[in-house]
């Protein structure tokens, strides 16, 4: 009701009623009594209350509601720490709802923590020697409250030099606090959810970040410039020594969370970019990469377990974006990059320890794996280096090639990866480009293992990209295998990537794949019923829909001129189209149109004049938004097959009223000009063709338009 009803609502259309909201009355009764209610509710009720906040301070604070800062202040200043937790959720809601406005928009922020900021400072430095779960449970939300206070703006009227080296004590002290030794007789794997984890990643994020965007000399803007040197020298030292203590943890084999690692890198990612910092840092750096980077970077038990039980599910998260910001393997990653980059003598360091690991006889697997994955991850450096960029070509062949053998499907994966990684490298040797290809292939079209298969499409994708025409021929005798393997695999793993592999595959080999042009189309559709019926459909299983469908206008587009295959193809397609349409999958519209008007550029069959039916339904139904990108297609409906169009009255008033639906709404001014330029197209095209009864209903409902004001 809060969500939906709580703000008055102009009717939807003149005359019709009025929405429901909430009269003011019954809104006045919930404000006063809703921070109570928070603070007494159970946890489970808590969280639904506080969404309630959120909303309330949205549209009512500070206008209808300024009494809440006194309510929270009330309760915070209470010594009974029973209210805490309940009245800091309900300022965290307010502080979250300025978050990422613009310093002068936060005026009544400000003032609000002018008061409060003391408070949260005078509770979290009492709390802090309690390490109960409820003490702990306070500091972390306040914790979250300082980082969604500073992490977009922050405010040195506020917070000044004095009132930020207090912070920035309380984070560090928690930094390197240790976690209670209880927590160790928890599984591992529910470990990160522990409140005591959660308040030292809070405290880690909100050092990161005020490093990352105010304390970095050089990259804050100019009203943080002398903050940042002074940030620079004054606090570089403590931070450091709180982030190598947890990396030295970790080193001992005393458990880390990973957010906490992911964070503690990241900090010491942005100290490389810094002379200042870098200095303090340079003399641990060659063992950060050799004790922390590199076992990160290595194929763990964890790894070795998932590919075992469920390879679908390694592929899946080895390949999920949205991992890769918490990933502390990303982390590592990206200082390693950084180190090797910016600094001098670390590439040639790392390079060195990193080839005498794989040459060593006693190497394990895992250790290769890791060793190899560092190289890979450097390799756009590499091949800037001409000490190393002449040596590529016989490491590839001395180190890379004979993994594919290997009896470790993990380093016949990484292999491909390899590869995938130097597919820029120059080769001297054309017959090691073939061979580089033959075991690509090999590896996809062969071997047993899923996440093999899938490394090597996308090694051959990179390889296609990289060599251009000279590279056409290695795949060519194998084409039609490669292609329905891939189609096989993309249905398997349901791997976005994939689905880009083929388009690549199709713009290559267009010719060949004439002949299974309209099978390749069958085994998109199928997959995209497929994904879209699996159950837990989250964000990377729409990225993944997506892709299928624009490898199917990818097929479309490199078949334009062969107007039997385009043909044979429509039927195919349309069953995808329909699919979308007739469930209002709106999030596929875009793609669902645009392949509705790559079908009707050149010819419009009967199945396509159906399709302009089900299209209007769509709109009068929830497509009002979708109106621009419908257009094209509207577009060639009039002018590719005139006559056919003017053949029914009823695809003439749906044009018509579709326009009229525009021109009334208020869509915008581009879904506007649109209508009227469908008008246009209309009367242009069909001159003299019998249209004399529509043009005054057109001229009626343009003129109508004209009398309101053109925005």
């Amino acid at each position: 009701m809060v969500s939906g009803s709580w703000v008055d609502r102009e009717p939807d259309t003149p005359g019709a009623p009025v929405p429901f909201s909430v009269h003011e009355q019954d809104r006045a009764l919930i404000r006063d009594n809703v921070v109570d209610a928070v603070v007494l509710a159970p946890d489970i009720i808590r969280i639904q209350l506080a969404v309630c906040v959120s909303q309330i301070v949205k549209h009512d604070f500070p206008g209808r509601w300024p009494q809440i800062v006194d309510k929270i202040t009330i309760y915070l200043q209470n010594p009974d720490p029973a209210g805490w937790l309940g009245s800091l959720l309900c300022l965290y809601q307010l502080v979250k709802n300025y978050e990422y406005k613009k310093s002068e928009e936060r005026g009544p922020l400000r003032e609000a923590m002018n008061l409060l900021l003391p408070q949260l400072y005078g509770i979290i430095t009492q709390l802090m020697p309690d390490e109960s779960q409820q003490a702990v449970s306070v500091q972390k939300q306040i914790l979250k409250i300082y980082f969604a206070l500073t992490q977009y703006v922050l405010p040195l009227d506020l917070i000044t030099k004095e009132v930020f080296s207090q912070w920035m004590e309380v984070l560090r002290v928690i930094a390197e606090s240790d976690v209670p030794a209880h927590t160790l007789q928890v599984d591992e794997e529910e470990r990160p959810q522990l409140i005591w984890w959660k308040r030292k990643k809070w405290a880690l994020h909100t050092l990161t970040r005020l490093f990352e965007r105010y304390g970095s000399p050089g990259s804050v803007t100019k009203e943080y410039k002398e903050f940042s040197e002074w940030y620079l020298k004054t606090f570089s030292g403590g931070i450091l020594a709180s982030m190598l203590k947890n990396l030295d943890q970790f080193r001992q084999k005393v458990y880390v969370s990973p957010r906490v690692m992911q964070q503690a890198l990241n900090y010491i990612n942005t100290s490389i970019s810094h002379a200042h910092s870098w200095k303090l840092i340079k003399p641990h750096m060659l063992q950060i990469i050799q004790d922390i980077v590199f076992p990160l970077m290595s194929y763990s038990e964890s790894d070795a377990e998932l590919w075992d039980t469920d390879p679908y599910e390694y592929i899946r998260i080895k390949f999920d974006i949205f991992e890769d910001f918490v990933s502390p393997v990303t982390a590592a990653q990206t200082l390693l990059h950084s180190a090797c980059k910016k600094r001098k003598e670390m590439l040639q360091k790392t390079m060195n320890l990193l080839l005498s690991i794989i040459q060593t006889a006693g190497t394990t697997p895992s250790q290769k794996d890791g060793a190899l994955h560092m190289i890979g991850t450097m390799a756009d450096i590499l091949l800037k280096k001409p000490v190393y960029k002449e040596q590529m070509e016989k490491f590839l062949v001395e180190i890379c090639f004979p993994e594919f053998n290997s009896p470790h499907g993990h380093l016949r994966a990484r292999a491909c990866w390899v590869l995938h990684y130097f597919s820029d490298v120059k080769y001297k040797n054309e017959q090691v480009l073939a061979e580089a290809f033959r075991l690509t292939v090999n590896s996809l079209l062969h071997d047993k293992e899923p996440p093999v298969k899938v490394e090597a499409a996308i090694a051959v994708q990179m390889m296609l990209s990289s060599k251009g025409e000279s590279a056409r021929k290695y795949l060519e005798p194998q084409i039609r295998e490669i292609t329905l393997e891939l189609l096989k695999i993309i249905r398997e793993t349901e791997n976005d990537d994939l689905t880009s592999v083929m388009q690549k595959i199709v713009c290559t080999y267009t010719e060949q794949l004439v002949p299974v042009a309209v099978d390749i189309c069958q085994h998109l559709v199928g997959t995209f019923a497929q994904v879209l019926e699996s159950a837990d459909a989250g964000d990377e299983k729409a990225i993944t829909a997506m892709g299928l469908l624009n490898t199917m206008e990818t097929i479309l587009a490199v078949m334009e001129d062969r107007p039997e295959v385009h043909g044979a193809l429509e039927p195919v397609i349309l069953q995808a189209i329909h699919h979308i349409f007739t469930n209002s999958i709106m999030e596929f519209y875009e793609e669902a149109m645009s392949l509705s008007c790559d079908l009707t550029t050149k010819h419009i069959s009967q199945d396509m004049w159906k399709m302009l039916e089900v299209m209007y339904t769509v709109f009068q139904r929830d497509g009002f938004d979708y109106f621009s990108d419908m257009m094209p297609a509207l577009h060639n409906y009039i002018t590719v097959d005139t006559k056919a169009f003017l053949s029914s009255p009823d695809y003439m008033m749906a044009m018509y009223n579709m326009s009229k639906a525009m021109l009334e709404g208020d869509p915008g001014e581009d879904p506007e000009c649109h209508a009227a330029k469908l008008l246009e197209v209309i009367i242009l095209q069909c001159k003299g063709m019998n249209i004399d009864q529509v043009i005054p209903i057109f001229v009626e409902l343009v003129l109508k338009r004209l009398t309101r004001e053109v925005k």
